[in-house]
């Protein structure tokens, strides 16, 4: 025989236990049974999320006459604790489930009632002091509540990314300013291409990343345009009209965002291209996170028989067969936590457009996706940073080893030799292996004053004839 002990609740659907002291209630027990799909919690923001929106509504309740202050200040009061990390273990849904998120925001109306009734001296469970529905709820629908959440939790995740993903360019910026007057051979095709300094790849990686980041925030602002007041459809059904204005003013000022209602709130309902806009340009910056990780891998590649012009911080064993192997672990959880963002982009496109007439039916799997990418990505980037950018040192004599035998600083000769001349010298480099300077200098082409002052590093790397100016002192 089990020790718990049950009350009773029921629902349109019928009777069931539920455990005595539990602050979720009978409709939160059905969506966890319905819905063991994940196996997760609902997000600790869009729990906060929930809660702040629950506590404007009540305030602005109370201020129409539509909620006694007595049962105004006790959901205000749960939702507090809530808001503060309280309670979040009675959130028991899983975040994917059907019916637009009622689940989710039943859990929360119950949650809340149930607390606001312990807080006035009744017990879980008890609804005539505080209703889940008819107090918690009231003038809401899950179909306002869940997309405003929704919006609002997207913000503060992006936010939390946004920190780590700047400082990432700090410590990109650093490292140019470090690697600046290191050169060594560029490459297009995986082929030897003409010189670089290495300064100048990490000043790339960090422009990527900022313009990426830019990109996010131009489509960031519509996270904070709520269709709250829009009750079922947007059409503001059961709202008073005062609550209706007022709501989401109420609504940013507990939660300290710069919040606006939707000017065309069914719209604001029935769509969510908004989440689908901001998954593409985290999909964009994942694809440029995960090529500069790409790079990092194939520059320290070795440590002999490779590329070798950079090494990474070493931060566990790479192998449980090879001695000594070390692999570029970093880099690759980045890369795997890209690819989760891209493939997750193509779940919420799906689900953004599988909605039909006034409702997406689908914004649960839209949520949990969205949230996932952003969480992983704050994730990945603060170890990415901490664990390898920082401790990235370059490998300043083997760039300069690959430079001299290569025959791409053959093209920083052509202006001053010729094309056809310096293209028998590439090809005599790759017949005998001679360096091309070697050949240069013994053929004659070249005097050993002009060759230095043409390949000095920062007339080789930018616009501009090699050299030119130099050969003109």
């Amino acid at each position: 025989m089990s020790d718990i002990n049950y009350r009773i609740e029921e629902d349109s659907i019928g009777e069931r236990q539920v455990p005595a002291d539990a602050y979720y209630g009978v409709q939160s027990l059905r969506g966890a049974e319905n819905f063991p799909i994940t196996g997760e919690h609902i997000a600790p923001e869009m729990i906060e999320s929930l809660a702040e929106i629950k506590k404007a509504c009540a305030m602005v309740n109370e201020k129409v006459g539509l909620l006694t202050p007595e049962r105004s200040k006790a959901i205000q009061a749960a939702c507090d604790e809530i808001i503060n990390g309280h309670l979040h273990d009675q959130f028991i849904v899983d975040p994917v489930q059907g019916s637009a998120g009622t689940s989710i925001n039943m859990n929360a109306n119950e949650v809340i009632a149930n607390r606001a009734n312990v807080l006035l001296g009744g017990k879980p469970g008890d609804y005539s002091l505080v209703h889940p529905n008819d107090s918690v709820n009231y003038g809401q629908s899950t179909n306002d509540v869940i997309p405003s959440a929704g919006k609002m939790t997207t913000y503060k995740l992006w936010k939390k990314a946004e920190k780590e993903l700047l400082i990432l360019v700090d410590s990109l910026e650093k490292k140019a300013g470090e690697f600046d007057g290191i050169l060594k051979m560029g490459r297009t095709q995986m082929q030897d291409a003409v010189p670089i300094r290495l300064g100048q790849e990490f000043h790339a990686y960090a422009t990527a990343v900022k313009r990426s980041i830019d990109r996010v925030n131009k489509i960031i602002p519509e996270m904070l345009e709520l269709n709250m007041g829009g009750t079922a459809i947007g059409t503001g059904l059961n709202a008073d009209k005062t609550y209706f204005k007022e709501i989401v003013p109420a609504i940013a000022g507990v939660s300290g965002l710069d919040l606006r209602q939707a000017e065309d709130v069914i719209d604001g309902t029935c769509h969510l291209d908004s989440f689908s806009a901001i998954s593409s340009a985290l999909k964009s910056l994942a694809v440029a996170l995960s090529k500069m990780a790409n790079d990092l891998r194939l520059m320290s590649s070795g440590p002999r028989c490779g590329f070798g012009e950079i090494s990474l911080p070493s931060r566990q064993n790479g192998s449980s067969i090879m001695p000594g192997k070390v692999n570029p672990v970093i880099p690759e959880v980045l890369s795997q936590v890209c690819y989760h963002i891209i493939g997750n982009d193509v779940t919420i496109a799906m689900a953004c457009e599988g909605g039909q007439l006034e409702l997406n039916a689908f914004e649960p799997i839209v949520y949990y996706c969205l949230f996932k990418s952003l969480s992983e990505l704050k994730n990945a980037v603060n170890t990415f940073v901490i664990n390898c950018v920082d401790g990235i040192t370059a490998n300043e004599d083997r760039c300069a080893e690959l430079l001299a035998n290569s025959v791409g600083v053959v093209t920083a000769i052509c202006p001053h030799v010729g094309y056809k001349k310096a293209a028998a010298a590439a090809k005599k480099a790759i017949k005998t292996g001679m360096p091309i300077r070697k050949i240069l200098l013994e053929e004659g082409i070249l005097m050993e004053d002009v060759l230095d002052r043409i390949m000095e590093p920062i007339g080789m790397t930018t616009p501009g004839i090699a050299g030119e100016e130099l050969l003109k002192k």
